[in-house]
């Protein structure tokens, strides 16, 4: 009844996922993520570590959208800046990210202090300019379906006409009317996994699709690892947040790989372009 009568992700909600998960504490996703702090599913059809998967998954970003130097890049939900750092040096484009987490802010700041990066605490629905590419790696999951129509053209409208747009979402393989419980509780309050049926609907007479790409089995050894690490960093985190905690994020990370190990979880990469766009793309 919640997803059916309220807007859960309006833009009074935006910033609640920000203050009741990705601020509980730099430290844990420190311990529990690889280098870049991609929280997000690495690409493992080379890798054989996490810090491969993540590298590699930027790296492919970055090529599926073809940045070129002096290009400008809007990143919606930039984490801790990892997408916007690798951009910046490597592909010569300038950055502009926006998060719902102060936390993220202060530390994705200073991890990409010296760069033409910027990063704004901000909700997407304020976004205002003008972008040649535009990318969004794990942030639609908080944008629930009655919020698609303004998030898809809001990216629309931010991008030039030859531009792309590079869309990173978790999908489920049937539509669902609702969030798991628990995740909804405990982890992503106000959270919604699309479908692909939700997406084409929400897409059709706004963009076109260039690429899809599902890669979703690669979540269940992107998940396992993350647990690896976090279980492996715990007795120098344990004073703080205590045994209740533990059980908890153990039970979230667990369930989670189950969830894509059982493919009722897909990865979806989209490459979506304006009509105006007159080259081929060719990825």
């Amino acid at each position: 009844l919640r997803h059916r009568l309220f807007n859960l992700q309006s833009s009074e909600r935006a910033f609640e996922v920000g203050q009741r998960h990705y601020d509980i504490g730099n430290d844990v996703f420190e311990a529990m993520l690889d280098p870049t702090m991609s929280y997000s599913c690495g690409y493992w059809a080379q890798a054989q570590t996490l810090d491969e998967a993540q590298l590699s998954k930027l790296d492919m970003v970055c090529r599926k959208l073809q940045l070129k130097p002096g290009e400008r890049l809007l990143e919606i939900g930039c984490g801790w800046g990892g997408l916007a750092k690798h951009a910046a040096t490597n592909y010569g484009v300038s950055v502009v990210g926006i998060t719902v987490s102060r936390e993220q802010k202060k530390l994705a700041e200073q991890r990409c202090a010296g760069l033409p990066v910027e990063i704004h605490l901000m909700d997407y629905r304020d976004l205002t300019g003008q972008f040649d590419k535009v990318v969004s790696v794990g942030m639609f999951e908080h944008v629930g379906p009655k919020n698609y129509p303004v998030y898809f053209q809001t990216a629309h409208d931010l991008m030039t006409d030859e531009g792309f747009f590079l869309l990173h979402t978790i999908g489920n393989y049937t539509t669902s009317t609702h969030t798991d419980a628990w995740i909804d509780n405990y982890i992503f309050p106000n959270g919604k996994v699309p479908s692909a049926k939700e997406l084409t609907t929400a897409i059709e007479d706004r963009f076109l699709i260039e690429d899809w790409h599902n890669f979703g089995q690669d979540y269940d050894k992107t998940l396992m690892a993350w647990w690896h690490n976090f279980n492996q960093a715990w007795p120098q985190l344990e004073q703080r947040y205590g045994q209740r905690f533990y059980r908890m994020w153990r039970y979230y990370l667990m369930c989670c790989a189950g969830y894509f190990r059982a493919r009722q979880g897909q990865l979806w990469q989209l490459v979506l372009s304006k009509r105006t766009r007159r080259a081929v793309y060719r990825s």
